[in-house]
């Protein structure tokens, strides 16, 4: 069975998606499919709001893991509030790496996303060692 993880957050020249994905890669060659398909939004190439939303929230419905990275350098964040809430909405489970709470003023304002999560972590290598321990649905820690 494949674990479809659905990659929000920034799309900053970080391409913190393609890191993620790559870190998966050893763990993916044991599974002839794979047991991780990734949704990564960086992939589609659509500039039209209203397509690009349509897409994003199609494949945040058919993933398992919504994983979302809230970078310190992402301006805003509203796309990622989008896909975590409605993440929320459909009960999946949500793994935020938060790393621009450090700033008391965003903060704030980003504690309902906090705690619409499942799992918060402050920074991506901690967030990419837990998804890597989901097997199947099961945390193998």
């Amino acid at each position: 069975m494949q674990t479809k993880i659905y990659l929000a957050g920034g799309m900053n020249d970080s391409n913190w998606q393609k890191e993620v994905i790559d870190s998966f890669k050893e763990v993916n060659k044991k599974n002839e499919k794979g047991e991780f398909v990734f949704y990564n939004p960086r992939e589609h190439m659509l500039t039209e709001s209203r397509e690009y939303t349509i897409w994003d929230l199609f494949y945040v419905r058919k993933c398992d893991i919504l994983f979302a990275y809230m970078q310190k350098e992402n301006p805003s964040g509203f796309g990622l509030t989008l896909e975590v809430g409605y993440a929320k909405a459909l009960d999946k489970p949500i793994i935020l790496v938060d790393e621009k709470s450090e700033d008391p003023i965003f903060k704030k304002h980003f504690k309902i996303v906090r705690e619409s999560a499942s799992l918060v972590f402050n920074n991506l290598n901690d967030g990419i060692l837990y998804l890597k321990n989901f097997k199947n649905g099961i945390v193998m820690l």
